[in-house]
């Protein structure tokens, strides 16, 4: 509980029962951080569907189990694809603890799949503009309010394994997540000299709630039953397994932790060896 006890933690995309952001949400708090948690919030259609988004409800079970945990947490709502949104999210955890020490870009749209030559214009803008614009400008607005605080910080930037690897129906994802790693190694460097690292973690499948959505997806793209899909799967993974949320948190937790505060720039695999490189 003392690992990150006094600081403050944003996480975006946190409110979906058993996703990544929740895991990511939970492991802080058990460091002892207080928590920013942050959903969008309502659903706006095929853009921002039920299984792709955490709404409001979402959001204060989540709440209310961290702090049923004893954890010390406020809850927040907004669009990512509005700058002025990203502003006044991060604003929110200045007006609610007077600091922030950590920004983990995790919100993501990882269900408009499909063939690349039906993609829709407006599809693609929605991908990138969850998953990478909305980085940028969140980091640009998180990282001034820890360079006023004057303590440094930590950044990290849930990426996939499809920001290394390309992915077939997942063309916008792969091409965000790609992006996103070098948003990783660019602000990095800018904001070093300030004490604030900035890393990536590229987690290969996990099957969330929004997984269990792309296996399904995935399997049927490409003429195989759900069983042969995930089996097939499992196989590519030298540790035999799919990965799960808390294995992304545990690399979430290090990265915040004094013993990672030399790391920084990083694009690190948390893929049971499927990927390497």
């Amino acid at each position: 509980m003392t690992l990150l006890a006094g600081q403050v933690a944003l996480v975006t995309g946190a409110g979906r029962a058993k996703g990544l952001g929740q895991a990511i949400a939970a492991r802080l708090a058990a460091d002892g951080a207080r928590i920013v948690l942050h959903d969008r919030g309502a659903t706006a259609g095929e853009n921002a569907p039920a299984h792709g988004i955490g709404q409001k409800s979402d959001l204060d079970a989540t709440a209310s189990a961290l702090r049923a945990a004893g954890a010390e947490v406020t809850v927040v709502t907004g669009d990512l694809r509005d700058e002025a949104e990203i502003a006044r999210i991060v604003a929110e955890a200045d007006r609610a603890y007077g600091r922030l020490d950590i920004l983990v870009n995790n919100a993501g749209i990882g269900y408009l799949f499909g063939p690349l030559v039906e993609m829709q214009a407006e599809h693609l803008d929605a991908v990138l503009g969850v998953n990478l614009r909305a980085p940028v400008l969140m980091t640009k607005h998180a990282a001034r309010l820890m360079i006023r605080g004057g303590r440094g910080g930590r950044v990290i930037n849930i990426a996939s394994q499809a920001g290394k690897s390309g992915f077939a129906f997942a063309v916008a994802y792969t091409a965000s997540k790609h992006g996103l790693i070098g948003l990783t190694r660019a602000s990095a460097l800018e904001l070093g000299p300030h004490g604030i690292t900035v890393n990536a973690i590229c987690p290969n499948h996990v099957t969330t709630g929004l997984g269990a959505w792309q296996n399904d997806f995935m399997s049927r793209a490409r003429g195989e039953t759900l069983d042969q899909y995930m089996a097939a799967m499992k196989a590519r993974i030298p540790l035999g397994r799919t990965g799960i949320p808390e294995d992304t948190a545990a690399m979430a937790s290090f990265l915040c932790s004094a013993a990672a505060s030399y790391v920084t720039a990083e694009a690190i695999n948390v893929s049971g060896g499927e990927e390497y490189h």
